[in-house]
């Protein structure tokens, strides 16, 4: 798809009367000709976005110790010692608000296992099972990057959203964004850019604009 079609997508997108609050852009992607009943045609990727999201991504990270201490210095917006698994399962109200609020989290490998066992049920369905920090790597660059990542997530519907930026942002900033999504997809359907019927650009409050 040529980079002229997107950026003049986005440019109509960002054209929407302008609100009181600072309003996301997100891409509304359609597929077809494939069967998402079947689980390895399903999408659930991250995505490093080239432009970032334009707004503040939130992470945790259950952490003891050491990688406590440089994954605070490296900026997570909350550092769960390994007490708070225990604490966390029998406070489920708690557990979710977490899940809910951090984009991310991260977790010493070690401690994968008790988290999978005591607060799976609830990280799970919402796509927040940690991401597990080996001994001795450096959790500076994951931070980093996952601050500029987005999660692609189909599930079972040809249907699905992602958010590619703010109206902040420059329409050069959030065409990348887009092209560097729509690879990802390419690249895991079987058919690629042919299975997708349809993708739409809108802010929050705007109306959609076609893509392609």
């Amino acid at each position: 798809m040529a980079r002229k079609d997107i950026l003049q997508a986005v440019k109509t997108a960002l054209s929407s009367p302008e609100r009181n609050f600072t309003e996301s852009v997100d891409l509304a992607i359609n597929l077809k000709n494939i069967d998402m009943g079947q689980p390895q045609n399903r999408i659930d990727e991250a995505v490093v976005l080239p432009s970032g999201l334009g707004k503040p991504v939130k992470i945790a990270v259950f952490a003891s110790d050491e990688l406590a201490i440089v994954a605070k210095e490296a900026g997570a917006d909350m550092i769960l010692p390994p007490e708070q698994i225990e604490i966390l399962k029998k406070d489920k109200t708690k557990a979710k608000s977490i899940a809910d609020e951090y984009d991310f989290i991260l977790a010493e490998v070690q401690l994968m296992p008790s988290i999978g066992k005591n607060l799976g049920q609830v990280l799970g369905p919402r796509g927040k099972i940690p991401y597990p920090v080996p001994p001795n790597e450096d959790i500076t660059p994951i931070i980093k990057k996952l601050r500029k990542t987005v999660k692609l997530k189909s599930r079972d519907k040809k249907t699905f959203h992602t958010m590619v930026g703010c109206k902040s942002m420059a329409p050069e900033e959030i065409a990348a964004n887009i092209e560097a999504i729509l690879r990802h997809i390419e690249a895991k359907l079987e058919g690629g850019a042919q299975n997708i019927r349809s993708i739409y650009v809108k802010t929050t409050m705007g109306p959609a604009e076609k893509v392609m």
